[in-house]
């Protein structure tokens, strides 16, 4: 599947954004190895505090669904400059995803790809655990 594909399905779930508070609403796409592609946006809610970022709900809903191999991930944001994910998104995705292409993409059309290495260098994993176990 293309990234264009993937960045389509991002900007579609951006729309279903619950973003009361900082008005900033947030879609993504991830595509599984197998090209199965889930959606997530962002929802707020006012203590702020517990408010999930598009990523994850894409990335919890595949998990959920059992996938465990990921090809690339697209995320649609309201910003002019497409925005990244925040460290926490950062982190999930590379203990569940590894290094995938990021497609970043702005409401505007603006859009550029990075590794998720490049957003995340040097990422804490399982490796640095003293168990070594693996689910």
């Amino acid at each position: 599947m293309s990234n264009d594909v993937i960045a389509e399905a991002a900007a579609l779930a951006r729309h279903h954004a619950i973003a009361s508070f900082s008005g900033f609403k947030v879609g993504a796409a991830i595509e599984t190895a197998g090209g199965r592609v889930f959606t997530g946006c962002n929802i707020e809610n006012a203590s702020l505090g517990l408010t999930v970022c598009a990523e994850r709900v894409a990335l919890w809903k595949a998990l959920s669904e059992g996938e465990r191999e990921f090809s690339g991930i697209a995320v649609v944001s309201d910003s002019d400059t497409p925005a990244t994910p925040c460290g926490a998104c950062r982190q999930l995705l590379w203990e569940y995803c590894g290094d995938i292409p990021v497609r970043l993409q702005s409401v505007n059309g603006s859009n550029y790809t990075v590794s998720l290495a490049e957003l995340l260098p040097r990422p804490f994993g399982r490796t640095y655990l003293s168990t070594g176990k693996s689910d």
